[in-house]
C-alpha cells in the first residue's frame, strides 16, 4: 500500500511516497521539473507488487521541510547529497536508482560520484551530461529545445506560470507543446501527456509559489557555478544503465540520445520510444515499468 510520509536527511524533511516490502531490495525515484513525486505512481505500484521497497521524494526545494533560500543551495551536488542521504535514512546500502529530466541529471551525478552504492541506474529523457554538450555542438536544433534553461533565469519566471490559475504550468504537463516551454512549441494543445489526476497532483506541489521557484533555483544555481547539465568533461557511467527516450521529445533530441551510449562502460539499454515525449513515466507507465523491472532483474 502506498503512504506518504516524511524522510529526514541532512537535516531536511522529504516528502516521500513509499511502498513495498520494507526487506525488499531498495528502488530510489528521482522526479523531474515540472514533476514531483507523483510522476511514479505506476512504477511505485508495479515495482511494490514484484518486492522491492519503493521511496519517490519531492526532491529539495519540492518539499516544504526541504526548501532552503540561497540559489547556491540548489547546486548539484546538494542534490546529489540528498538522494544518498535518503537512501541512508531507509538503510540502504546499494540501492536501484531511477531519474527522469532533472532527476535523470542527478542521477547521472550519483552514478559517477557514488557508483559503489547502485546496483543499477535507469535515466529517462535527460541524456548523459557529456553527450548533451556533444549535441548542443552538432545539433543545431538542440540548443532551441534547451532555451527555458535560459528563460527560467527570470525572477519573475514562477509568478508567470502561476498565471491564470496556472495554466501555463498545466498545459506544459498536459498537452504536447501547448505551452513552447520546452522546446519550439507552436503553443497550440497537441496529444495529451498525461492525465488530469496526475498533472493535479504535481500541481497540488508546484502550485505554491515558494514551491515553485525554489524549484526553478536548480535551473538558476546551474548557472551560477560550472554546470553539469552539459559538460564534455564528464566521464563515463560504469554503472549497469538503462536510458529511455520518446521519439517526439521536445526538451531532448536524437543526437543527445543517441550519444549516450558511448558515455556508458558498463552493460547498456537503451530503449527508444516511438511516439512518446518527455514526460515517460506518465505517458507510457506501463511500458516504462515492464522496462525498470527487467533492467532490475539483470542487476
Amino acid at each position: 500500500m502506498l503512504k506518504t510520509m516524511e524522510i529526514e536527511a541532512r537535516g531536511l524533511r522529504f516528502t516521500a511516497d513509499v511502498s513495498g516490502p520494507e526487506a525488499g531490495v531498495g528502488v530510489l525515484f528521482l522526479h523531474g521539473f515540472p514533476n514531483s513525486r507523483h510522476s511514479w505512481g505506476a512504477q511505485i505500484e508495479a515495482c511494490a507488487a514484484a518486492g522491492y521497497r519503493c521511496v519517490a521524494p519531492d526532491q529539495r526545494g519540492y518539499s516544504p521541510g526541504a526548501r532552503p533560500d540561497d540559489i547556491s543551495d540548489y547546486a548539484v551536488e546538494e542534490i546529489v547529497a540528498d538522494a544518498i542521504g535518503v537512501a541512508d535514512a531507509c538503510g540502504w546500502d546499494r540501492f536501484h536508482l531511477v531519474g527522469h529530466d532533472w532527476g535523470g541529471q542527478i542521477a547521472w551525478v550519483t552514478a559517477l560520484t557514488h557508483p559503489d552504492r547502485l546496483l543499477s541506474l535507469s535515466v529517462l529523457s535527460r541524456p548523459h551530461p557529456a553527450a548533451f554538450a556533444r549535441a548542443m555542438e552538432s545539433d543545431a536544433a538542440q540548443a532551441g529545445r534547451s532555451r527555458h534553461h535560459k528563460a527560467f533565469q527570470d525572477p519573475g519566471m514562477a509568478d508567470r506560470l502561476l498565471e491564470n490559475d496556472a495554466e501555463p504550468l498545466r498545459n506544459t504537463l498536459v498537452f504536447e507543446n501547448a505551452s513552447g516551454l520546452f522546446g519550439p512549441g507552436d503553443g497550440k494543445a497537441g496529444k495529451r501527456r498525461m492525465s488530469d489526476a496526475v498533472a493535479g497532483g504535481h500541481l497540488s506541489v508546484l502550485r505554491d509559489r515558494e514551491g515553485l521557484n525554489a524549484a526553478l533555483n536548480w535551473y538558476r544555481a546551474a548557472f551560477q557555478g560550472q554546470s553539469t547539465l552539459a559538460r564534455p568533461d564528464m566521464p563515463n557511467v560504469t554503472v549497469p544503465t538503462l536510458y529511455a527516450w520518446g521519439t517526439e521529445d521536445m526538451s531532448v533530441g536524437r543526437a543527445a540520445a543517441e550519444g549516450t551510449q558511448s558515455c556508458v562502460d558498463a552493460a547498456y539499454d537503451f530503449l527508444e520510444i516511438e511516439g512518446a515525449g518527455h514526460f515517460l513515466a506518465e505517458e507510457v507507465p506501463d511500458r516504462i515499468s515492464t522496462a525498470l523491472l527487467s533492467h532490475f532483474g539483470r542487476n
